[in-house]
């Protein structure tokens, strides 16, 4: 990136719009609407990505297929550009609370809901999984490391409400069991297993009694580091051997 302010501020917004998922195109601002009906995600080219990594592309595959979207409270965690809580909103979620924990992800966040005309639905707010306001969320989104993802679990799970989803990406193979056999010890079932070229994304199903097994817990303080994921998807239970 150009250390010139003016440089830097019109490159972010110089790039071709591209295709995410089956209904989002993301585009600078300014750009023409989508001419094949896609949902236009507008986001700045920048150190927080702005889709183009597989496990963001995951992700946004897997909300669009979730029923569960449309009036939902979806908690995105690790938001970065804040481009997955922008897309469950425009697929219909009623608000969105979107939490990193790295000051600049938190502007630009704000900025690009702000841009996506998605401010009176979204909160966007600097921090860690503990200062998500409100009750429980009916969708969780984790966009972050395999490790980090294993090392919240237990702080995920408690944020999901009895029925609720959990979709988690950013897993590196090797690391799909370990995470799979965490949350599945936590009383989830799998619903999405996908291998992408190198990451993997999970959807993870909380039972409707699930507050039996997973009460809360002090979230560890992690650093989130957030980009975006999808393909081959098998179904299983979550404590089964891969």
């Amino acid at each position: 990136m150009s250390d010139h302010p003016t440089l830097a501020a019109a490159s972010e917004w110089t790039y071709e719009p591209f295709t995410l998922g089956g209904r989002f195109r993301v585009a600078p601002r300014g750009a023409l609407g989508a001419s094949d009906g896609r949902l236009d995600l507008v986001v700045a080219r920048g150190a927080f990505g702005s889709g183009e990594h597989e496990t963001t592309a995951s992700c946004v595959e897997v909300l669009e297929g979730l029923a569960d979207v449309r009036g939902a409270r979806v908690l995105d965690l690790g938001a970065g550009t804040g481009i997955l809580g922008i897309a469950a909103l425009a697929l219909g979620a009623a608000h969105a609370v979107l939490v990193d924990n790295d000051p600049q992800a938190v502007l630009v966040a704000r900025r690009h809901v702000a841009l996506n005309g998605m401010s009176d639905r979204a909160t966007v707010v600097l921090g860690e999984i503990g200062d998500a306001p409100g009750p429980p969320f009916d969708i969780v989104l984790a966009n972050l490391h395999g490790d980090v993802l294993v090392a919240l679990g237990p702080a995920l799970v408690a944020r999901v409400r009895p029925g609720g989803v959990l979709v988690l990406s950013g897993i590196l193979w090797e690391h799909n069991w370990d995470v799979r056999d965490a949350y599945g010890r936590l009383g989830c079932t799998l619903g999405e297993n996908r291998f992408l070229s190198e990451y993997s994304s999970l959807l993870m199903r909380l039972p409707v009694s699930h507050a039996e097994t997973c009460g809360p817990t002090d979230p560890p303080s992690l650093r989130l580091d957030t980009d975006g994921a999808p393909l081959i998807t098998t179904e299983a239970r979550a404590g089964d051997p891969a």
